[in-house]
């Protein structure tokens, strides 16, 4: 039998009950890895995650944690290492999207947006690079955004295209500062196809994907390929990078 991409790997992904955290959960239980399933509130649906990664051969666990304080993400990497044994691979993908105009948001909304889309992967990462760094080896890949880069929103998002942004830099400087022993990349999805589209007009979804150059919404499993490809063997001499998976939309 041949073997897998990520056979013996144990993998942490934050934000795995649904959508891109939790197709990448199942990707990667697919792929051989052990994963832990970090969400914040819907257990049930972190249940069914683990479920799908034993249905395809594979060991996963459940562990409940808010990421954007120590507290929590001590907890889930604890967890991480009393089951699995350690860490290989983390995946910061947990995040929160105010979809107001920048005019109506609050200052709390700004401070939830900041704890969870950049605290959590800097206190994340924090928590298992000791842990990598004694093994040796080690990846960390953080879900970005295609609006840190090309196309922030008048309208919306002010809050998460900023906080992406950080994420962008805090991948690179993690890159330089964990180096060698551990590569540190980020993937910047464009539109996928989740829960969050239902909040986009027709006039709107009509318009991104007259500049999207492949002319359709991208899917949880192509941002899940990606990171399969990041965390493997395969991209052992990339680190540092932002790998932009939005079907061609930003070119325009």
């Amino acid at each position: 039998m041949q073997p897998k991409a990520l056979d013996g790997k144990v993998a942490v992904v934050t934000g795995a009950s649904r959508g891109i955290g939790r197709a990448i959960a199942e990707r990667f239980g697919q792929e051989g890895a052990r994963v832990v399933v970090n969400y914040r509130a819907d257990g049930a649906a972190a249940e069914d995650v683990v479920r799908s990664v034993a249905d395809s051969g594979s060991q996963a666990l459940a562990v409940q944690a808010d990421i954007s304080t120590s507290a929590g993400v001590a907890q889930l990497v604890e967890a991480a290492v009393e089951r699995f044994g350690g860490v290989d691979i983390l995946v910061n993908n947990a995040g929160v999207h105010i979809a107001k105009p920048f005019l109506e948001t609050t200052e709390a909304e700004w401070e939830q947006t900041v704890a969870v889309n950049l605290t959590g992967p800097y206190l994340c990462a924090k928590a298992v690079a000791p842990i990598m760094l004694e093994a040796g080896k080690g990846t960390i890949i953080n879900i970005s955004s295609n609006s840190a880069l090309y196309h922030p929103s008048a309208m919306r998002f002010t809050e998460d295209t900023t906080t992406k942004a950080g994420v962008n830099g805090l991948t690179k400087a993690l890159a330089l500062a964990l180096g060698p022993a551990i590569s540190v990349n980020a993937i910047c999805p464009g539109w996928i196809r989740t829960d969050m589209l239902e909040e986009i007009d027709p006039e709107t979804h009509a318009a991104i994907l007259a500049e999207t150059a492949l002319a359709r919404w991208g899917t949880p499993d192509d941002v899940a390929s990606a990171a399969v490809f990041l965390a493997s063997s395969e991209a052992a001499f990339i680190t540092g990078e932002l790998l932009i998976v939005s079907g061609g939309r930003g070119m325009h």
